[in-house]
């Protein structure tokens, strides 16, 4: 029996439909700008969002640091959530990419306000870095899921203009956000200069991200991944499973939702589990009680073919997913009340 992977939404396999889109794909030389097909998921993910220009590059975090590379100097400061990806998860590529410093926000699960943002500003002064970017990640992971609606979005994006900021977002999970608030992508479009979107999590590529923005900052983007090593030549077969992303595994995102809500009431009342962050996407994260530990409790899960991540001290994390039915959240839930 195959294990129940709730690893992350990243585990996910293609479906029978995308191979078939991959298999069929017409592909050129994408360093020459000749495969068709990387060039119609190009367009089709920059008129989602109304912007000008896409990137396809091999991952999220290749398209997060070359945007705050494009937009970022040595001396400068980038303001984000203390949680944030871009300064836990990407290898210090920050500082060794951009030569810039962070600016940590200590938000509510990973989301930070207008406020805040006004707050942090560096005055205009020699002694301090001069803040440049302010970097969203929506959803948040180590938030629990937790998301941004288009309002609080245009509350720091007009904190970002009236002080001459640029804003990007680190969209890897754009499209939960947007499934569990019902807004479109047009909607929060015009309020970044540039967008990050992840097609290997909830959407189930095999690979691939794209970069996201207006004609100018694009080419530089362009210069940059070259630059990262991320020219790829006959790529338009893993483009092909991003179009069909788009176009079949959007909708289907609050079906995740739901899975992640189920699991989550079936598990709060044990005994070892002390609270639960609010499930409002398809992230569950569960506080372990003092009197456990959790690596014990990780293995105990996977000695019976479930599988977690820890996500701090006494918390672990489950993730919902394309490949995750009804049967196997009832599965998990049992697993859980039998430890």
């Amino acid at each position: 029996m195959n294990p129940i992977d709730l690893r992350s939404d990243t585990v996910t396999k293609p479906t029978q439909g995308m191979l078939d889109a991959m298999i069929n794909a017409h592909v050129g030389d994408d360093v020459f700008g000749e495969d068709p097909t990387v060039n119609a998921l190009e367009k089709k993910a920059a008129v989602l969002f109304g912007k000008e220009k896409a990137l396809y590059c091999p991952s999220g975090t290749m398209t997060n640091q070359i945007a705050i590379r494009c937009q970022v100097g040595p001396g400068d400061e980038v303001i984000c959530d203390k949680t944030a990806h871009i300064y836990n998860y990407e290898g210090g590529g920050i500082a060794a990419n951009a030569g810039a410093s962070v600016r940590l926000i200590d938000g509510k699960r990973g989301i930070i306000t207008g406020e805040q943002v006004l707050e942090n500003i560096n005055p205009d002064d020699s002694h301090y870095p001069k803040t440049r970017l302010v970097c969203l990640e929506n959803t948040s992971n180590k938030g629990g899921g937790s998301y941004y609606t288009s309002k609080e979005i245009n509350s720091i994006s007009k904190v970002c203009r009236a002080n001459g900021l640029l804003l990007h977002l680190d969209g890897a999970r754009i499209f939960n956000a947007l499934a569990a608030t019902g807004e479109t992508p047009l909607s929060i479009g015009s309020c970044f200069d540039t967008i990050s979107i992840c097609l290997s999590k909830g959407l189930g590529a095999p690979m691939g991200s794209l970069l996201i923005g207006d004609a100018k900052v694009m080419a530089k983007a362009k210069r940059m991944r070259k630059m990262m090593g991320g020219g790829m030549r006959q790529v338009g077969y893993m483009a092909a499973a991003g179009i069909y992303a788009l176009d079949n595994h959007i909708d289907r995102l609050k079906e995740d939702h739901k899975k992640a809500k189920d699991l989550a009431d079936g598990i709060k009342r044990l005994t070892f589990v002390e609270f639960i962050e609010p499930v409002v996407t398809n992230i569950v994260l569960i506080k372990l009680t003092p009197s456990v530990e959790r690596d014990s409790i990780i293995d105990q899960l996977r000695a019976q073919g479930v599988l977690v991540v820890p996500l701090g001290p006494q918390v672990i994390r489950m993730v919902t997913h394309l490949e995750l039915d009804d049967k196997m959240v009832e599965k998990t839930i049992e697993v859980m009340q039998s430890i």
